[in-house]
């Protein structure tokens, strides 16, 4: 099916990359964030060390990480209906307080050199709560920010830019820190990060959107609701189901790092920002890639060709014994993930009403980061019976296999996603044959 989008006016390149840009609120969001994502990738790794330093273990590695987002996952449904009915800048507020606190914990206790791997857990989980909340909440703002549709791709695509940007500096400056000073200082400096982000929702000039109908429908069914949109949607159905087992089967090779940067490279912590800096630098590049299209039209290709590429990088990871092969593996990871993520990220934002935003946002949420803890379980406890490079052989071939099934709901897809495009008038209607 040919896809021909509206025309649109003539600008320069670098001006309609950056187009987004143009939004005072949307400029206020990015800046907090650039300060406060560099942290968080600084305790994602720190964490990790800290936890294999503790522990040398590969299944307790796969536990931090299920402590971490399992929560997420039970709560997501809930959480997605509190983001359709409350402020959605105030609800933002209250999850990077509490975001904040749950760092400063990690710091005082690791350096007063008390922490155990009991008390890592359940601030993981603590974290997993607050991240069920905060991010179909944080994906469904961006309209409000960005009111504009047809900026509303190139915002996601900036956005997904500034964290790649955050995972390309914050793992190395980590390394470095973790090395000289210890995990605890990483998790002190994401602490601080915070306010950065707080300050701009704080700043933004925003109409509150909390509903003013006090005859709302009760939980249960605004959650039947979302759920019925979204399995009975072609489109959205199948990217959730991808995007789930891909999760569950692909993303464990993060929580496995410290495993393959000691056991398989000999290396360190230095080799472990390494990887996740060459992780970083592909899913920049892609997400450079996705802030240059127009719009959303014509996107499910890069989700699909996403999807091959993540998987068939985790196969070469996994076999791989060469430091130089195993950058290039997780720098093709970052690109494919990052291509698939931003495009489906775009193609859903796009085709949900308003109204069911948070909702819809919330099964994402569960899709792509809720199904992580239980890869994280899986993948720990395979690489603790047959060895982390086969754990990432078999997960490289499951996302294979999901990725086939999806090039197979191509026409489908497609048809529901014209239509939309035609009601929302991205797309022009075809016209009827005489």
């Amino acid at each position: 099916m040919t896809e021909q989008a509206l025309p649109q006016p003539p600008t320069s390149r670098f001006a309609h990359t950056m187009r987004a840009l143009r939004h005072r609120n949307y400029r206020l969001y990015l800046s907090g964030q650039c300060v406060s994502l560099m942290g968080t990738w600084m305790t994602r790794l720190a964490l990790s060390w800290l936890t294999y330093r503790l522990t040398h273990s590969a299944f307790l590695l796969g536990m931090v990480g299920f402590a971490g987002q399992i929560l997420t996952f039970v709560l997501a449904p809930f959480a997605g209906v509190w983001v359709d009915r409350m402020d959605r800048r105030e609800l933002l507020v209250i999850t990077q307080v509490a975001a904040a606190v749950q760092s400063l914990a990690l710091a005082a206790l690791t350096l007063t050199k008390v922490i155990t791997i009991q008390e890592i857990l359940a601030l993981a989980a603590f974290q997993g709560l607050i991240d069920a909340f905060d991010m179909p909440a944080r994906q469904s703002f961006v309209t409000k920010m960005v009111p504009d549709k047809e900026d509303l791709s190139n915002a996601i695509a900036l956005n997904s830019s500034m964290v790649n940007v955050a995972r390309l500096v914050g793992p190395s400056v980590a390394a470095i820190v973790i090395a000289h000073l210890g995990e605890g200082w990483c998790f002190s400096i994401d602490g601080v990060s915070y306010l950065a982000v707080i300050a701009s929702l704080l700043l933004m000039r925003i109409k509150p959107d909390v509903p003013g109908d006090h005859h709302r429908p009760a939980m249960a069914e605004q959650m039947r609701e979302g759920w019925g949109y979204v399995s009975r949607f072609i489109p959205v159905r199948n990217i959730l189901l991808l995007f789930a087992i891909t999760s569950l089967m692909g993303m464990s090779q993060m929580a496995l790092l410290p495993l393959f940067a000691v056991q398989v490279l000999h290396g360190g912590p230095r080799m472990l920002g390494l990887l996740a800096t060459a992780n970083a630098v592909g899913a920049l590049v892609a997400a450079v890639l996705l802030a240059s299209r127009k719009n959303a039209v014509g996107l499910l290709r890069y989700v699909q060709c996403g999807g091959a590429l993540f998987g068939a990088a985790l196969i070469v990871f996994g076999i791989s014994h060469w430091v130089a092969l195993s950058l290039l593996a997780m720098m093709a990871m970052g690109f494919g993930i990052m291509t698939g993520m931003g495009g489906s990220n775009t193609i859903i934002q796009t085709l949900s009403p308003e109204n069911k935003r948070g909702r819809v946002m919330s099964f994402y949420t569960m899709a792509f980061i809720g199904m992580t803890p239980f890869g994280s379980l899986l993948a720990g406890a395979l690489a603790h019976r047959i060895g982390a490079p086969h754990t990432l052989l078999f997960s490289g071939v499951c996302v294979l296999l999901a990725g086939a099934w999806f090039w197979s709901q191509t026409a489908a897809m497609r048809l529901g996603m014209r239509a939309r495009y035609e009601e929302l008038g991205i797309l022009q209607p075809k016209k009827e044959a005489a």
